[in-house]
């Protein structure tokens, strides 16, 4: 029998692993395989593959037999290679075990230090450093951790033994207790631990080490790590690898320190040294925000006034080799890293290295600095940023000439700004999202747990951690402003309020958020529209030179119109006429059109509707300048113009003169019981033609007025809605290409335009052969044909699609990112079908889907001429399309 190898070794200048076992190894595994290859000093260890965390799940949570020789064959060379022996009295080796998923996941799965240590190997640990305080210190935080991780007794129970204790006997911080003090500490630790679970704390140092392995795997399905994949669209199926590795201590004294530091500003960009460190600290310490870190280099300090010493005045040659190890990492990997390091005794370890998490504009800023210093090439740049962050540099920020009620100042440790109410709990912040309210979330500290409150919410305060804690680092990520580290800031959970400089926030007041300049402000502060230029400008035009597909906007509105071509669309994909309809100068109109007993009774409000509507396409015409127009023709039920409620109906009989009894019935009649399956779209135009008709005008008129008005030549596309049969098509298109020869009569000019269809019914993608035919074009309207391919309303699935998501019986939310599988193949086999009748065919989408990256790589796939989002969402699509494009071209080329 073949025995598979699921234990990989690393360190001491080697390892069996490297950097492209990314996805058996994860990403911490293969990184420090990678680095361990580089020569860098790293602390030697190994890693249990992802693989065996399938096996794991597979298995009902059992290990194959294969598993534990090698984890002893692995452990045993990690104690040869630093001298030491795991479990043993004199000479104890001591581990890390930490979890690795392939993509970046901080904070959000488990991980145990200091392991091997118990009531005899700590005295062996004392006597081998000499140092008793250090070992009984790192004996404490194993069996808080350990027993916080593993056992599930929550470590509340540990901060409050050690909150009490440190009062009890008058000391301030953790570094004033002494070897007697943790001693006794450690004591009361073990005894809570057999409270809570009825058993002592383990002392084989065996079960210690399965209990951790078991642990890790085990958090891979935790809450807050579901919640975390379902944010970032991480599968599963990955899994966790486990890592276990030789401890180094940052807690041995003043010239041991730990440290996180990014080769750049990953708020910014800038190509500075941006970190942090902690003399005689372990870890958790830095990252948990339970001290307060130094800075790296003096330049921080001096910007922070902070008074305590930076690393590169405290420790300068360990500070060189750590810049030079940086520069090293960076030229290898060509990208701005995230590492963790240890100074033990004036020794320099690197724990870990990976991309760094960084906000939107710290991402362009260091993908085009990279490419005019020569790491990267233009095309690797443009792949370098995520589509979906550009939303952070999209929105408004503070307006720096607004008065600001600033009551505190904290660290800007995640860049943008927001107002919103303050609540002090996740749970607060989510059911405050979900009643559409925007919130504040004001924490001591963030941990993992909070992960749904900070989606939540629009910004995070915390009066702890500093710029690279769980609350900064998972903000940034989010692309959340967050403020931390305001220590004049007092919460008191329990009244709901906080307290600052003489100030009393309650729950529920309004504050501000300013993630760049680290303040805190009482009210709203107004906010200004972001400026499009710089990084931004020079990536987007890179991403424009390879991009193949159009990207064009929906918007019936000058506003969101001229908004969209700001951020360069390239025409309108997407018209709604019915969203003017509803404009308070023509709904009374409408109305009396749609309460007309007969065509000629409807002639005559549509006759005072025809200027309004002439004016709203002729205004889009302009701003669009030569650029493609698509209007998509009435679409939704006539009911939806009417009023519904007594009250409303009785104000329409007055602003109309129609009797009330009258409109009553009309509402009567006009009632559906499922309307988003009934009476609209092209079955409209066919009932009462006279409607199409005057639209038809509208938009030829228009386009003449505006191409006088412009210079330039009017690119109109009339679109048929919701047509699921070529006749329906057949019967429109006749009544709009007479109206176009009247206008071209009355005019006397000639008419530039296309007919086509939107594709939004399975009938219609299955007849797109015959349906093509006629249509000039077709635009997809993936909203709709997701509802008729699933049988579910967009606007009431929310309430099962969510179990559906939870409970693993769909990945994604349908409406969210396209279903490729199912909608998808629709779509495939109305473009193939529409090609074979029509092989010039414009083929766009025009849904939501259009700016969503995952679905814009389908539409490249499939070769479509473009896509169409909403306005904020153009840029998105700009630079999702290039790395599709880019994508593609590569998997051709392979």
């Amino acid at each position: 029998m073949t025995t598979t190898k699921w234990v990989y070794s690393f360190g001491d200048g080697k390892a069996e692993g490297a950097a492209s076992m990314r996805n058996l190894l994860g990403g911490k595994g293969a990184n420090l395989a990678e680095m361990s290859n580089l020569g860098l000093p790293v602390p030697p260890g190994f890693t249990i593959t992802t693989e065996l965390c399938t096996a794991f799940y597979d298995n009902d949570r059992q290990y194959p037999d294969d598993l534990s020789p090698q984890v002893d064959a692995a452990l045993a060379h990690v104690g040869k290679t630093v001298g030491a022996t795991f479990g043993d009295k004199q000479n104890p080796l001591l581990v890390s075990v930490r979890s690795g998923a392939r993509a970046s996941m901080p904070g959000m799965m488990d991980t145990v230090l200091n392991l091997g240590l118990n009531d005899e190997t700590v005295l062996g640990l004392a006597a081998r450093a000499g140092d008793e305080r250090f070992a009984f210190d790192s004996y404490r935080r194993f069996i808080q951790m350990y027993s916080n991780v593993v056992l599930g007794v929550d470590h509340h129970n540990f901060e409050e033994i050690l909150e009490y204790y440190k009062d009890e006997h008058e000391l301030t911080l953790d570094t004033h207790l002494k070897a007697d003090d943790w001693r006794d500490v450690i004591a009361r630790y073990k005894k809570r631990v057999t409270e809570e679970l009825g058993r002592p704390f383990p002392q084989d140092v065996n079960e210690q080490l399965w209990g951790a392995i078991g642990a890790v795997f085990g958090s891979w399905r935790n809450a807050r790590a579901e919640t975390y994949r379902r944010l970032h669209n991480i599968p599963e199926s990955w899994g966790t690898a486990v890592n276990v590795q030789a401890m180094v201590f940052g807690n041995m004294g003043e010239t041991s320190a730990t440290g996180v530091a990014f080769t750049r500003n990953p708020s910014t960009g800038e190509h500075a040294i941006y970190g942090e460190f902690l003399v005689n600290a372990q870890g958790e310490d830095v990252v948990a925000g339970i001290r307060t870190p130094q800075s790296l280099t003096k330049k921080a300090r001096l910007e922070a006034k902070d008074n305590k010493a930076s690393m590169e005045e405290a420790m300068p040659e360990v500070f060189d080799e750590l810049i030079a190890v940086f520069a090293r990492l960076e030229k290898h990997y060509r990208d701005m890293q995230d590492v963790e390091f240890t100074v033990q005794d004036a020794k320099l370890w690197m724990l870990q290295t990976r991309a760094g998490k960084r906000t939107a504009k710290a991402a362009l800023k260091i993908a085009v600095d990279m490419a005019h210093e020569g790491l990267i090439d233009e095309k690797l740049a443009i792949l370098r940023v995520d589509p979906a962050s550009l939303d952070q540099l999209l929105h408004p920020t503070l307006d720096p000439d607004a008065a600001r009620d600033v009551i505190a100042t904290g660290l800007p440790a995640s860049p943008g700004a927001a107002s919103g109410e303050v609540v002090f709990s996740s749970d607060e912040a989510a059911a405050a999202k979900s009643e559409g309210r925007s919130v504040v979330l004001v924490r001591i500290e963030t941990s993992p747990e909070d992960i749904h409150g900070m989606h939540s919410a629009v910004a995070i305060l915390t009066t702890r951690g500093g710029m690279t804690s769980h609350a900064a680092v998972v903000a940034r990520g989010m692309g959340r402003p967050c403020v931390s580290g305001v220590g004049s800031i007092r919460i008191d959970y329990k009244a709901e309020q906080f307290t600052v400089m003489g100030v009393t926030v309650k729950k529920g007041d309004i504050i501000t958020i300013d993630g760049s300049t680290g303040q805190v402000i009482k009210g709203e502060v107004p906010m200004l529209q972001p400026e499009l230029s710089g990084d931004f400008a020079t990536l987007m035009g890179w991403a424009d030179s390879h991009r193949r597909m159009k990207i064009r906007t929906n918007a019936e509105t000058p506003f969101d119109a001229a908004t969209a071509r700001k951020f360069g669309a390239e025409g309108i994909g997407l018209c709604r006429t019915e969203h003017m309809f509803f404009d308070d100068s023509r709904i009374v109109a409408v109305r009396q059109m749609i309460l007309a007993d007969d065509a000629k009774g409807r002639r005559a409000p549509l006759e005072k509707i025809l200027p309004m509507q002439r004016d709203d396409f002729r205004q889009l015409f302009v701003i669009m300048k030569g650029l493609p127009v698509t209007i998509r023709l009435l679409d939704p039920p006539l009911h939806e113009f009417l009023p519904k409620t007594p009250e409303e109906i009785e104000q329409v009989s007055v602003s109309t003169g129609i009797a009330a009894d009258k409109l009553a019935r009309r509402v009567q009649d006009l009632h559906e019981f499922n309307p988003m399956l009934g009476h609209r779209g092209c079955r409209l135009g066919i009932t009462y033609p006279e409607i199409y008709e005057m639209q038809a005008r509208a938009i030829f008129e228009a386009s003449i007025e505006a191409a006088k008005e412009t210079g330039e030549p009017v690119i109109t596309e009339i679109m048929i809605p919701l047509v699921a049969m070529k006749a329906e098509l057949d019967l429109l298109k006749g009544k709009i290409i007479a109206v176009a020869a009247a206008v071209e009569k009355e005019k006397g000019t000639k008419l530039v335009y296309q007919i086509g269809t939107m594709i939004e019914l399975p009938r219609a993608a299955l007849m797109a052969r015959q349906i093509a035919e006629s249509a000039e074009f077709f635009s997809f309207g993936t909203n709709d044909l997701t509802q008729t391919t699933y049988g579910i309303s967009r606007d009431d699935s929310a309430s099962f699609l969510n179990d559906y998501m939870a409970k693993k019986v769909i990945s994604q939310d349908p409406f969210v990112s396209l279903d490729t599988e199912g909608v998808g193949e629709l779509v495939r086999i109305a473009a193939e079908r529409g090609r074979q009748t029509r092989p010039d065919i414009k083929l766009g989408i025009c849904g939501e889907h259009g700016g969503d990256p995952a679905s814009i790589a389908f539409c490249e796939e499939l070769g479509l001429s473009y896509v169409s989002c909403s306005p904020y969402r153009v840029p998105i699509a700009r630079l999702a399309a290039a790395q599709s494009a880019l994508s593609v071209t590569t998997e051709r080329d392979v």
